[in-house]
């Protein structure tokens, strides 16, 4: 099933949108619509609330503060102006302050501005209460945009969209003001007026951070979006052509020691690639994404995490451009779908889009290499082989009722005597506005060839295996408690090998709840929560892998302060033997000021050895340190202590400290630092194998960074890794240059 497939469903949809197009939905919750207008003279985004034109567009006041205070009056006031032009949505802010100087405001990277004061909008443009854009400002225009994605429970930072804002500090507080191009929304086609979802909001950090909002909040409502006001008007707006077209250069060079640690570093061969994406939005509903030789190419430095005695597989982010956009469309509560998996595309197409209740998406990705995850009930183990694949994915979502949701989804990967093919269907059902029923399943249908058979254990090659999937949960929320109970089962031979699923073999229930106490002005806590539950793990044949008990304590404060309290007794099995576990847990941070975020993890149980199975005893701790100095300088610092003793004395002791150093020098441009190290100190008396007394990693990169949009960009970069041993001190092994342009054009 390869892009034949992909090819065919991509010709059968645009048929069956627009039958669905032809149904309106109008969802009101009782409120009287507020009405835009068409700006009637032109405006300049300028920071600058001055034109004629905003004196005559609607004008709506955030009146309730709904976090820390329960819909009371909010400390400061916030006037909002909506109007139209013919391509866009503009907005201005007038955000008031009786202390303008203690507004935070710094320059900052998009979508990095959440601990500065800060005013955005929501939109539910399909005015379906279940998935919404925002887009946020502080008061210098930084960006941040985001998708709230209520029916499968995902909110992403990840999308961005192409457009404009600017902000400036004044006498009486600041102003900011947005332009957000139509081109960069979707919403349902027609030349008549058209009703969105609508929130305003506001962040107002100072001894409290007050969230502002423009209605009031039930905190016991399973739907945030559902609670929203409306806004209509927008007759006959259109997207334009809504063409966007990037062609990206990537030139690099890598040197090498090849003998390492002997020998010297030896210059590598400069290489270029040329890469093309296209991006059309046929309709205000539909959008077609396309790529040749793509750039993936990656400029942020994962975080480092240590894979010393774990099972299982580390997860990673997604971070390239081209699978974020319209990911929120492939969601669901199994992760069926971690576009991660796909790893060196040659190209790729994908087609999304809403049509009345009818959510849908397909794509297709030629890949050059195969990554396969092989799980299990203790553990999982990966590897890669150079093998062509064609990855598929194709998803339908329907709404009904008021907030419920049906839908399936099919994900294919197909290579040489290999295949992934997983079929799944979901529900979320909103029983009630506190009662939520959330059901998925799924088939998956594996054959592994030759050169897998031979890399993992217990695969046998040209062989068909098959199994399931089940996840079950209900939820009840109310303002003074919540309590839920869920049950998964994942058949020993179910596979997912485009989603991220490290555990099959299992069957799992939990039962939980827990009581929330809200604060007033007068108690010295915002929010403080005392819960629990109980879980057990069993395999498929009905051994038991674990049975826990856990209790924690929660509580939110002054000062951003933020404190977790927990302890559990648990039962776990490993390799049929039964370890009893007490661990506890604790977590503070604080901000004691606005230039200043400490932070502080420590963990501390019972654990198990698991290459030697045998007890053992971990502390981990995580301190965290964030410091500004002044509106461009911006330094986060980071460090792991990890400890695992065994009988006889400890097993290993690893470091891992992290920096990074951003100068940023205005909204487009900055200069970033990186130093990541890893020290792993062991003692080898302790071990069955041989293995260094010391080992040590570091990693630096320098990266300049250009960004005059999202997609228009330029990187300038420089990476350099070192290792070392018990034999050698630190050494270079491996540096890296790389540039990276990318240019968007829009039509």
């Amino acid at each position: 099933m390869k892009f034949n497939l992909f090819i065919a469903i991509l010709c059968v949809l645009p048929c069956f949108t627009v039958a669905a197009g032809e149904e309106e939905i109008k969802i009101f919750a009782g409120k009287e619509p507020f009405r835009i207008t068409k700006a009637k003279t032109l405006i300049e985004i300028d920071g600058q609330i001055d034109e004629e034109a905003w004196s005559q567009a609607l004008k709506v006041e955030l009146n309730y503060e709904v976090r820390p205070g329960e819909n009371t009056k909010p400390p400061v006031d916030t006037e909002v102006f909506f109007a139209y032009s013919e391509k866009s949505l503009l907005i201005a802010f007038k955000a008031y302050d009786p202390d303008p100087g203690k507004i935070r405001a710094r320059f900052s990277d998009r979508d990095s501005a959440w601990n500065d004061d800060w005013v955005g909008v929501v939109l539910d443009t399909f005015n379906d209460e279940r998935r919404a854009y925002e887009f946020l400002s502080n008061p210098l225009g930084v960006q941040t945009d985001a998708i709230n994605d209520e029916a499968s429970g995902n909110y992403s930072e990840s999308w961005n969209a192409i457009w404009n804002s600017a902000g400036r500090i004044t006498d009486s507080g600041f102003e900011v003001e947005m332009e957000i191009p139509f081109s960069q929304l979707r919403f349902q086609p027609g030349d008549g007026e058209q009703v969105w979802g609508l929130d305003v909001i506001r962040s107002y950090p100072r001894e409290h951070r007050h969230h502002i909002g423009l209605f009031p909040r039930d905190r016991g409502a399973n739907s945030y979006l559902s609670q929203g006001e409306k806004v209509q008007g927008f007759e006959g707006v259109r997207r334009g052509k809504n063409l966007e077209v990037v062609p990206t250069l990537v030139s690099s060079r890598s040197d090498a020691r090849n003998d390492f640690p002997n020998g010297n570093l030896e210059q590598g061969d400069p290489a270029s690639d040329l890469g093309l994406s296209v991006r059309w939005g046929a309709t205000p509903n539909l959008t077609l994404n396309g790529t040749l030789n793509p750039d993936f190419s990656q400029v942020e430095a994962d975080s480092v995490q240590l894979g010393i005695n774990e099972t299982f597989a580390l997860f990673f982010q997604e971070t390239r451009p081209f699978f974020l956009d319209g990911a929120d469309y492939f969601n669901t509560n199994l992760n069926l779908l971690h576009t991660r998996t796909i790893a060196d595309p040659k190209g790729a197409l994908k087609l999304t889009g809403k049509s009345g209740r009818h959510t849908y998406g397909v794509f297709s990705a030629q890949d050059k290499l195969t990554n396969v995850l092989v799980p299990g009930a203790q553990g999982s183990s990966s590897d890669s082989f150079r093998q062509e694949n064609t990855a598929s994915v194709a998803r339908y979502r329907y709404d009904f009722g008021r907030n419920s949701t049906v839908g399936a989804m099919v994900t294919d990967r197909e290579g040489d005597n290999y295949y992934n093919r997983v079929f799944s269907v979901d529900a979320k059902y909103r029983i009630t506005d506190s009662d939520t029923l959330t059901l998925n399943g799924a088939g998956s249908q594996t054959q592994y060839n030759t050169q897998m058979a031979e890399s993992f254990e217990d695969v046998e090659a040209g062989e068909e295996i098959s199994d399931h999937a089940l996840y079950v949960r209900y939820n009840r929320s109310k303002r003074g408690y919540w309590m839920n109970a869920s049950y998964d089962d994942f058949g020993k031979d179910f596979r997912t090998d485009l989603g991220f699923i490290p555990q099959v073999d299992f069957r799992r229930a939990i039962a939980g709840g827990g009581k929330i106490w809200h604060g007033t002005p007068t108690t010295y806590y915002n929010r403080m929560e005392l819960g629990g539950d109980w879980d057990m793990t069993e395999t498929q044949d009905g051994e038991l892998i674990e049975r826990e008990y856990e209790m924690w304590f929660a509580l939110s404060g002054p000062k951003e302060s933020n404190f977790n309290l927990g302890s559990g007794y648990r039962t776990r099995v490993f390799e049929k033997t039964a370890f009893d576990q007490i661990y506890k847990y604790a977590w503070y941070g604080w901000r004691p000021s606005g230039n200043l975020w400490l932070g502080m993890g420590i963990n501390h149980s019972d654990w198990i050895d698991f290459a030697h199975v045998r007890e053992a005893e971990r502390l981990i701790l995580d301190p965290e340190l964030s410091f500004n100095l002044g509106k461009h300088l911006k330094t986060n610092l980071t460090y792991r202590y990890q400890t695992l003793d065994v009988e006889g004395g400890n097993l290993f002791t690893a470091q891992i400290p992290e920096m990074r150093l951003v100068y940023q020098h205005n909204l487009r441009m900055f200069v970033r630092t990186t130093f990541q190290y890893t020290q792993i100190d062991r003692t080898p008396e302790l071990y069955d194998d041989e293995v260094d007394k010391k080992s040590e990693d570091l990693l630096a990169q320098i990266l300049f960074s250009y960004k005059l949009n999202p997609q228009t960009v330029a990187f300038v970069g420089y990476t350099d890794s070192y290792e070392g041993s018990q034999d050698f001190e630190l050494k270079e092994r491996e540096r890296n240059f790389f540039v990276k342009i990318g240019y968007a054009w829009l039509k």
